[in-house]
């Protein structure tokens, strides 16, 4: 099959694979209303399911999902968003479905193709496109996980490069489209006092945590075929370590970012079942889908080293969890202590060293610690925080914002070919041989061998809302 040539310019329609799923229903349909109101949006949309659906259906889909959001507040921007609206419903394995969706496409020279679907399909599709002459002059968004291990991220990276090329190709992941995540780029390159100190020379460890107060809610099956090192850390929280340790760029462009990025996964040394901690949260057993003797871990805490210049020796602490104490996503950079201890209470092993804090979720904030003198003779003092920012609510939501990126060619928020692989390379290792999951209490911060992985540095950060700290 003749490989098409990288698309320009804008996208003249999105075709969206999965109209009938619950990724539509919940973020999908608010995401191109927004879109529509936002002026963002006014190409033909093409809702494509194996549903034997009509036009009708699909705007009811659309409204039923806009009101359960409670986004509708524009009822022209509502009645414009539906006219856009097409509907193409067949067996994604049957070519005559591929020929009415060119049929409703009605000579779009550039369409982008969504797949919103199962990762099973996903091969599936993209022959479709193929096959159909539907790739020419398109682009390709295609939702996580890419792949489940390396084996099968290389080869579904086989089929989207046979059909389209590396720079048609978008792999969404909602969590590179929030603001906090952005603006982690943004705080380590545009300010100047941060570059010094941001290396070994500086920096004793890292850790990242992404904790969520609730289980699995009713999507026990999907869990059982993932798992948290799959679902989250491989990807979410991989791409953070990306952000912070990431040299700069050299020149303006996500195409500097993305080979900036790459060299961070390639730089990451492989998991050792030593170095991951699997927990399951109790009663996850009895979760509608979950196995009776299900080994899939609900948590996962793990100990990563990147064999680069800046951060050799430097270890990564990472974790994620359901079911936990809060739900919050926070960087901790701490640094090494001064080299002599001139004051009792801040020499090595007395509270926390000086350290950088990044608040993602659910309010976003940076803040800066540092030691402070209390009033009087004697030489001791506190650590306090300084806010460096308290964001409000981002203007766009994620989806749209990254659906908004992939229909103007725009890659700088998606990931590429050869860091999703060299991601995959690193835990590929112990996506089978691990330890089993040791169970840990609803409501807590996971199980105790999760500390032990971090005993040698303190222990672990633990999230506290906002509210408490100020």
């Amino acid at each position: 099959m003749t490989q098409t040539k990288g698309s320009e310019g804008r996208s003249d329609a999105l075709v969206f694979f999965g109209a009938s799923g619950d990724l539509a229903r919940k973020m999908i349909f608010p995401a191109l209303y927004a879109m529509v109101k936002h002026g963002t949006l006014n190409i033909p949309v093409v809702g494509v399911s194996a549903e034997n659906w009509d036009l009708r259906d699909l705007h009811r889909r659309a409204t039923d999902s806009l009101k359960q959001s409670g986004a509708i507040d524009d009822r022209r921007a509502l009645r414009r968003f539906l006219s856009l609206l097409r509907y193409v419903g067949g067996d994604y394995r049957d070519h005559s479905t591929f020929l009415a969706l060119k049929a409703a496409l009605a000579g779009a020279r550039q369409p982008a193709h969504y797949l919103a679907i199962p990762p099973s399909l996903f091969a599936t599709v993209i022959r479709g496109l193929g096959a159909s002459d539907l790739s020419e002059g398109a682009r390709l968004i295609v939702e996580k996980p890419f792949g489940r291990d390396l084996a099968s991220a290389r080869a579904l990276n086989r089929v989207a490069r046979s059909v389209f090329p590396e720079d048609s190709i978008f792999r969404i992941d909602h969590f590179l489209g929030k603001e906090a995540i952005m603006n982690i780029l943004y705080f380590r390159f545009a300010n100047s006092f941060l570059e010094p100190i941001w290396n070994r020379n500086h920096v004793a460890s890292i850790q990242i945590t992404l904790s969520e107060n609730f289980g699995v809610a009713g999507r026990g099956a999907f869990y059982e075929s993932a798992g948290c090192l799959r679902d989250v850390i491989e990807n979410h929280l991989f791409q953070i370590v990306a952000l912070l340790a990431m040299e700069p760029p050299a020149y303006q462009g996500y195409g500097a970012v993305h080979v900036e990025k790459a060299k961070v996964f390639e730089a990451m040394r492989p998991l050792k079942p030593a170095d991951v901690v699997r927990g399951q949260y109790q009663g996850y057993r009895r979760e509608p889908g979950v196995a009776k003797n299900s080994d899939v871990e609900t948590f996962c805490a793990l100990r990563l080293f990147i064999d680069s210049w800046r951060w050799a020796g430097v270890p990564w602490y990472l974790r994620s969890g359901k079911c936990m104490a809060e739900t919050a996503a926070e960087v901790m950079v701490e640094l090494k202590p001064p080299p002599q201890s001139l004051f009792d209470d801040s020499r090595p092993g007395v509270g926390r060293a000086n350290y950088v804090r990044f608040r993602l979720s659910p309010s976003s904030s940076v803040a800066m610690a540092a030691r402070v003198k209390r009033p009087g003779k004697e030489f001791v003092g506190d650590q306090q925080e300084l806010y460096l920012l308290e964001a409000e609510l981002a203007h766009e939501s994620p989806y749209e914002r990254l659906l908004t990126d992939a229909l103007s060619g725009n890659g700088a928020l998606f990931s590429r070919e050869d860091a999703v692989e060299a991601a995959w390379a690193v835990v590929d290792p112990v996506l089978r041989r691990h330890r089993r999951v040791e169970p840990y209490r609803r409501g807590s911060w996971g199980p105790k061998q999760a500390d032990a992985l971090i005993a040698a540095d303190g222990g672990w950060h633990n999230p506290l809302p906002e509210r408490v700290r100020r």
